[in-house]
C-alpha cells in the first residue's frame, strides 16, 4: 500500500470521482452524455465510446489533484490505456488522481428489502491484477430498499467478508451499502445500517481499514461517529439519483463528509461539446462539488 496515496485519500481536501458505469449503467451514462443506442452496435464499441467520454474527463485541466483525490475506475477501464499509459497509471502520475476499482459484477434480487451483491466470481484473480496495475482501492455496491433489520443485517455483514478479502490482499475497500433514496423509511434504514456498520467495525482486526461509501443521510451529521472510528479511513457519498444542486447542497450539511458522485459529476457534459465547452462546464461542476466537500 502506497503510504502517500494512504495519506491523500485519508486526510486529503477533495472528492472522489466515479467513474466506474458498468455494463448495465454505460448505456445511461452515455445517453446523458448525448450518445444514443443507435450509435453503436455491440458492448465492445460501448465500452469503447465510454472509454473516450472517461479518457476526455480525465484528461480535461480541470480534473486534478488541486480538486480530486481520487477516481474509481470500471474494470473494463483497468486495461485501457490514456497517451500509452495504463488508466491507473495514468491517473496516479499524470493528474496525482488515487486510483480505485469498482470490483462488484451487479446485485441480486430483492430479498428481505434489500439487494446483496452476486457472488463476485474470480475475486481473487481481479484484486492480483488491480494490484499489478497500481491500483490503491476497490468499490462495491448493494442496495438497501427498505428498513428491514434482517436483509441490513445480511447486506452489511456480506460487505464486510468481501471487505476484509480485499484488505487481505493489500487493497482498502470502499464498502457501499446504499440506502435507496425513494425509500419510503430512508431515515429507519440509515439507523439500522448505522448500527450494523458500527457493531462490524468494533469487532475488526486492529489493522484492518476500510472506507464507506453511503447515501447522503436523511438526518446531518448522521454519520459523524463512523468518520471518528480509528478503522475508517473516509466517508464518502453517493449523489443517488440527486441532481447535482441537491446532491450538494445536502452534502454541504454534513461536515466532514466528501462527495464520490458519478452521474452528478458528468451532468451537463456532452459529447458535441467543443472542448472549451466542456472543460468550462466540467471545472463549474468539480468546482461546486469541491465546495460542498470540505464543508
Amino acid at each position: 500500500m502506497d503510504q502517500k496515496q494512504f495519506d491523500r485519500i485519508h486526510t486529503g481536501k477533495g472528492f472522489i470521482a466515479a467513474l466506474d458505469q458498468s455494463g448495465g449503467s454505460t448505456p445511461k451514462a452515455l445517453l446523458q452524455y448525448g450518445i444514443d443506442t443507435n450509435k453503436y452496435h455491440s458492448d465492445e464499441e460501448m465500452f469503447y465510446l465510454v472509454h473516450l467520454m472517461r479518457t476526455r474527463i480525465i484528461k480535461s485541466p480541470a480534473f486534478n489533484s488541486d480538486s480530486i483525490l481520487g477516481a474509481i475506475l470500471f474494470e473494463n477501464t483497468l486495461y485501457r490505456t490514456i497517451d500509452d499509459e495504463p488508466t491507473a497509471d495514468y491517473l496516479w502520475n499524470q493528474k496525482g488522481v488515487v486510483p480505485f476499482l469498482k470490483v462488484d459484477q451487479g446485485l441480486a434480487g430483492p430479498e428481505n428489502g434489500v439487494q446483496l451483491m452476486k457472488p463476485i466470481t474470480g475475486l481473487d484473480n481481479l484484486l492480483e491484477q488491480a494490484t499489478q496495475k497500481h491500483v490503491f482501492g476497490t468499490k462495491m455496491r448493494s442496495v438497501i430498499l427498505e428498513a428491514n433489520p434482517q436483509g441490513i443485517k445480511a447486506i452489511v455483514a456480506q460487505q464486510f467478508e468481501v471487505g476484509k478479502q480485499i484488505f487481505a490482499a493489500g487493497l482498502i475497500p470502499i464498502l457501499e451499502p446504499e440506502v435507496n433514496i425513494q425509500s419510503a423509511d430512508k431515515e429507519a434504514s440509515e439507523a439500522l445500517l448505522k448500527q450494523e456498520i458500527l457493531d462490524h467495525l468494533a469487532v475488526l482486526d486492529p489493522q484492518v481499514k476500510v472506507m464507506l461509501k453511503l447515501s447522503i443521510p436523511t438526518r446531518d451529521d448522521f454519520y459523524k461517529d463512523l468518520m471518528e472510528n480509528e478503522h475508517v479511513v473516509r466517508v464518502v457519498a453517493l449523489s443517488g439519483g440527486y441532481s447535482q444542486k441537491e446532491a450538494n447542497e445536502r452534502l454541504a450539511r454534513n461536515h466532514g463528509l466528501i462527495a464520490s458522485f458519478s452521474r452528478a459529476l458528468s451532468q451537463g457534459l456532452t459529447a458535441w461539446q467543443t472542448d472549451a465547452e466542456f472543460n468550462r462546464a466540467l471545472a463549474d461542476s468539480i468546482q461546486a462539488i469541491y465546495n460542498a466537500s470540505i464543508t
